[in-house]
């Protein structure tokens, strides 16, 4: 049990604190712009990214890895939140949790086994360009100044670790970038022209809908769908982690604390959430390897938007896309044009389809579900010829 805890929370604890805080700082813009697309109040997922990430630490089952509001889940509640209001959303993000909690105590992570390479090959590029895709708003057709502070964020991010590696380089861009951009007051988007960012703790509270029926043919489709979807992909964020730190992770721990994470979310006033792969690998690039990292980005963010508010509001959106950019590019795998050149037909199809279709819908987990069908079909097929 001590060797197991000290692997898992106090292995390299400083690399690990500042991981944790360049992982905060690139979280404040993606999930308020997530809680902008459900239609919901920025602290809503603001308020969701500290409680899973602080939560997740502790349940989840792989060390390392990052979990907060997601992109995928916003997008499933938008009609929700729309037709019924906000509490019908904390509503379905506990039945979310609680629907998780059940799948683990199902063995749900043995299913991982049935997802193909070729389908994780598909994902992971897919996912790469999404997150490349959607920096582009924070870059062109701003200001020269904003051109500017995105190449010279890439070149630090880029560089310096090939010669200083004590400080994580996105930390260092966050910190001398936001300071001249204070200084010579560049014309440049800043997270505080994103939304509104309250200086106030989450409180517990029940949501106020009605306990009956009625509620719960509402909200249940809503619940489905999140339960999967972000099972899903944190599933297959836990695998990407597995293979770059080489050590495996208990995919039903990890569903039951997604579930855990999602249960106290929602009494907490927060949205529903996952792993996210793009700050997950972010982490691992700065130096994350532990629980500890996963504990530090909760309470980093809510000690930012607490005490560091003023100086939050001020980092230009430049710096975070820049870094962004680059965990795009590192994420991608270009190995992949030279496998399909030799790869058989039916596997060069299953990652087309795959990631055609992640890009079609913005929806990582259907891709995944889709591309998993189509191989499993194909691989009958040869068996059959």
């Amino acid at each position: 049990m001590n060797n197991s805890i000290k692997k898992e929370w106090l292995a390299r604890p400083g690399a690990n604190i500042l991981a944790g805080i360049v992982v905060s700082l690139a979280l404040i813009p993606e999930v308020i712009a997530f809680s902008v697309i459900a239609g919901v109040d920025p602290m809503v997922g603001l308020y969701a990214s500290f409680v899973i990430a602080l939560t997740i630490a502790f349940t989840g089952g792989r060390p390392a890895m990052i979990s907060a509001a997601a992109g995928a889940i916003a997008l499933l509640v938008f009609s929700l939140v729309r037709d019924h209001g906000v509490n019908y959303l904390f509503a379905a993000t506990i039945l979310m949790g609680v629907i998780q909690i059940v799948l683990s105590l199902l063995k749900v992570g043995r299913l991982m086994k049935y997802i193909p390479n070729t389908v994780m090959i598909g994902f992971v590029d897919s996912l790469a360009i999404l997150i490349f895709h959607s920096q582009q708003q924070h870059i062109f057709g701003l200001s020269w100044e904003t051109y500017l502070f995105t190449a010279v964020t890439i070149l630090i991010v880029y560089f310096v670790p090939k010669f200083f590696t004590r400080i994580p380089a996105p930390l260092i861009a966050v910190v001398l970038l936001t300071t001249a951009s204070m200084m010579t007051g560049a014309d440049v988007r800043t997270v505080g022209d994103l939304g509104d960012i309250k200086r106030t703790l989450p409180h517990f509270f029940v949501p106020d809908v009605p306990f009956n029926m009625e509620t719960l043919r509402i909200i249940l489709p809503y619940s489905l769908s999140m339960a999967v979807v972000g099972l899903i992909e944190s599933l297959l964020t836990a695998r990407i982690v597995d293979e770059t730190l080489d050590s495996d992770s208990d995919k039903n721990r990890e569903a039951g604390g997604q579930g855990i994470a999602n249960v106290i979310s929602g009494f907490f006033g927060g949205i529903g959430g996952c792993a996210m792969i793009g700050q997950s690998v972010m982490n691992l690039k700065s130096g994350g390897t532990s629980r500890l990292s996963s504990l530090t980005a909760g309470i980093f963010l809510m000690f930012m938007i607490m005490v560091l508010g003023d100086f939050l509001v001020q980092i230009p959106m430049a710096i975070l896309a820049g870094i962004m950019v680059v965990v795009a590019f590192s994420t991608f795998e270009f190995k992949t044009f030279r496998f399909m050149k030799r790869a058989p037909k039916a596997d060069v199809l299953v990652i087309l389809v795959t990631i055609i279709l992640v890009l079609l819908t913005h929806n990582l987990a259907a891709g995944v579900i889709v591309g998993s069908v189509l191989n499993l079909l194909l691989k009958r097929k040869e068996v059959t010829l």
